[in-house]
């Protein structure tokens, strides 16, 4: 405990503290102030656990300093006991609206002043007590938070990997458009909170492909129009996946699912949406998944020099692409190489 006593009469200061030491166990700090200038920069820069304060003194008064105490320590925290003359009882009312939870009178008297103090004492301890259950209570809840996260990172990996087995796609390019998603979105200014669900999320963009039949999966050649018509349904598929869940990750995954093939310009699939409505988010993925599609070598294709896929993104900007996502890619080239060559396909 820290308890500050503020009187500028010495005699008085030292009487207070003789009460108070014999009330408070060994250890207790008491620190006594003639200069309420001094005590209040004490209190500034420390928090204590009870302040004893008389209402008479220069340069600032008892209310004042109260006032002062109160702006920067709430009344349910640090108990304040206030001083005062017999008489003064307009000064007692205005203490007790100006914070202070108590007060004693002059001469001041043992009997009262014991019970008072030792009151005030133990209600800041049961204070103290119950902040440091809050802080254990709220350590508890973001360790749980966190490991319900790790598990809905773990599920979407897993369903992410399922989906890998039936595509020719590589594990890597996964990896990679989702941290080119999520770089897309930094630059952008996007709190770090959507960030970090978009790169949880992204990997899970085609994972509707498990519905595809492998004949038009696999196919090495150009699909029929009738086959495109199949493969584009793995968009709403990867949707009815991961809809209905109530995770905020899992719930942009869904969109993400549904939306990462529309078009800027309306021209996409399923549902032609254009401009800003796509969501933001299917538009982040947009880029980042094309980009390392034309820069990736697959089974049926060499993959593109990247000055040419470079290109491809900037005449696309405005028409395929969202010309914001765009600029945010090329604007972090840097970065973006550093990505690609972090994560690299395994032969």
């Amino acid at each position: 405990m820290a308890i500050v006593i503020v009187d500028d009469t010495p005699i008085n200061l030292t009487l207070i503290q003789a009460l108070v030491r014999k009330l408070t166990p060994a250890g207790t700090e008491i620190h006594a102030f003639v200069s309420p200038v001094e005590g209040l920069q004490w209190c500034g820069e420390n928090e204590p656990d009870l302040i004893i304060v008389d209402y008479m003194m220069p340069d600032i008064n008892g209310i004042e300093f109260i006032e002062t105490i109160r702006r920067r320590h709430p009344a349910d925290a640090v108990p304040i006991l206030m001083v005062t003359a017999a008489h003064e009882k307009e000064v007692r009312y205005q203490s007790l609206s100006a914070g202070a939870n108590d007060f004693l009178t002059k001469p001041i008297d043992r009997h009262e002043f014991d019970p008072r103090v030792r009151t005030m004492l133990a209600l800041r301890d049961s204070h103290k007590r119950m902040r440091s259950w809050n802080d254990d209570l709220r350590d508890a809840v973001i360790h749980k938070t966190a490991e319900i996260v790790a598990r809905e990172r773990e599920t979407v990996t897993r369903l992410a990997r399922a989906a890998e087995y039936r595509d020719p796609e590589t594990g890597a390019h996964i990896v990679r458009m989702a941290h080119y998603s999520e770089l897309i979105a930094r630059h952008m200014g996007l709190d770090a909170e959507y960030c970090e669900r978009l790169l949880s999320a992204a990997p899970m963009h085609d994972v509707g492909k498990v519905g595809t039949p492998d004949h038009i999966l696999l196919k090495p050649g150009r699909l029929t129009d009738e086959e495109m018509v199949i493969m584009r349904r793995h968009a709403t598929i990867g949707h009815d996946i991961l809809s209905g869940s109530s995770s905020p990750m899992i719930q942009m995954a869904a969109e993400i699912a549904l939306n990462h093939h529309e078009k800027f310009d309306g021209s996409g699939y399923p549902a032609g949406l254009a401009g800003e409505a796509i969501p933001l988010c299917g538009r982040i993925v947009a880029v980042a998944d094309v980009f390392d599609a034309l820069t990736s070598s697959r089974p049926y294709k060499l993959a593109w020099e990247l000055e040419r896929a470079v290109s491809f993104l900037k005449d696309g900007r405005g028409s395929h692409f969202d010309p914001v996502c765009v600029d945010a890619f090329l604007e972090r080239w840097p970065a973006v190489l550093t990505i690609r060559e972090r994560y690299q396909d395994q032969e």
